[in-house]
């Protein structure tokens, strides 16, 4: 009778979450909610592969693309809190996932998922197929207003920072054009090579080569103020478009609940390799920088963004179907 309550006490006894010092002991997944190319998985690939250096565990990327990034994010919330697990997420991730976590419109990241640091936040490029007869924002808006939804603009899904870009900009120019969405950006990029579509608001990580190589002509970038991978490359704004501005982000993120130590332990491997000189520049020959913050302050940063987005989205009764319930 002892032996049997001993083991119905020690039954009840909570399992100590995993600690710092052990971690990791084995493989670590990270998800990657947008198929392979797009900028998510090219800069997820670099941090994955260096992290793997580290700590001498294996990081697999999965790519689980669908419902623009809430598949993917949407099940990395509702993995195992240990660490073994995280998100490569997105602007447009984030804002995918929110519709199905939080319906009602008030996403706050820390209920969801444990924020690690942002990767990069570059601009976008506007970038167009070289058989559009425009040299300019500006051009492209005089195309887009002599026939509307005459121009077609492709995405890596919808409430993907791509569509929202898009979004934006047809609100601020007054433009109708035929949103055309995709599973991931590198999908949309090949469709708009092959003249299928007509532009795209993409991360540079994606579309650099094929604009150093003419196969794409880059009109703008959408930051506010031009970007240094680009100095000959105007903004939106200085391209016909005054006070227009999108600027996405790449983050890493765990599940909500990881211990904190584990947290602030891949923070600092994180944040540590992007320092690394090989890591620069190969985020540099994509157009993207190293933007380290803390967990806290990418956590104020992603809410933030949320926020900004989701007004665009009511405001243009943009409907986000996220990934179900």
């Amino acid at each position: 009778m002892f032996k049997r309550l001993l083991v119905l006490c020690l039954a009840a006894i909570p399992l100590a979450p995993p600690a710092a010092t052990d971690y990791p002991s084995r493989a670590i997944k990270m998800m990657v909610p947008f198929a392979p190319g797009g900028g998510t998985d090219v800069l997820g690939r670099i941090i994955a592969q260096r992290l793997a250096e580290t700590w001498g565990q294996p990081v697999v990327v999965e790519n689980q693309p669908g419902a623009s990034g809430g598949i993917g994010t949407k099940a990395a919330a509702k993995a195992e809190p240990d660490g073994y697990t995280l998100l490569m997420a997105s602007t447009g991730a984030l804002m995918a996932a929110s519709a199905a976590l939080a319906p009602e419109g008030h996403f706050d990241v820390n209920k969801f998922f444990a924020p690690i640091t942002v990767v990069a936040a570059p601009p976008y490029l506007l970038v167009i197929n070289p058989n559009v007869k425009a040299n300019s924002v500006a051009e492209l808006i005089a195309l887009a207003r002599e026939k509307p939804k005459g121009l077609s603009f492709g995405s890596s899904g919808i409430g993907a920072a791509s569509h929202l870009s898009g979004a934006l900009f047809e609100k601020d120019a007054k433009i109708e054009l035929l949103h055309v969405p995709y599973k991931g950006t590198g999908p949309a990029v090949t469709d708009l090579l092959g003249g299928r579509i007509d532009m795209m608001f993409s991360p540079s990580t994606t579309v650099q080569a094929f604009v150093a190589a003419g196969k794409l002509k880059a009109l703008a970038t959408t930051g506010a103020k031009r970007s240094k991978f680009f100095p000959d490359v105007p903004t939106v704004a200085e391209g016909g478009l005054p006070g227009y501005q999108s600027v996405g982000w790449f983050g890493l993120l765990a599940p909500a609940h990881t211990p904190r130590e584990i947290v602030d332990k891949l923070n600092k491997a994180v944040v540590a390799i992007m320092a690394e000189k090989d890591v620069i520049d190969r985020m540099a020959k994509l157009g993207a920088e190293p933007e380290p913050q803390t967990p806290d302050e990418f956590a104020r940063y992603i809410n933030a963004d949320v926020a900004k987005w989701t007004k665009l989205v009511r405001g243009e009764n943009i409907v986000i179907r996220g990934a179900g319930k």
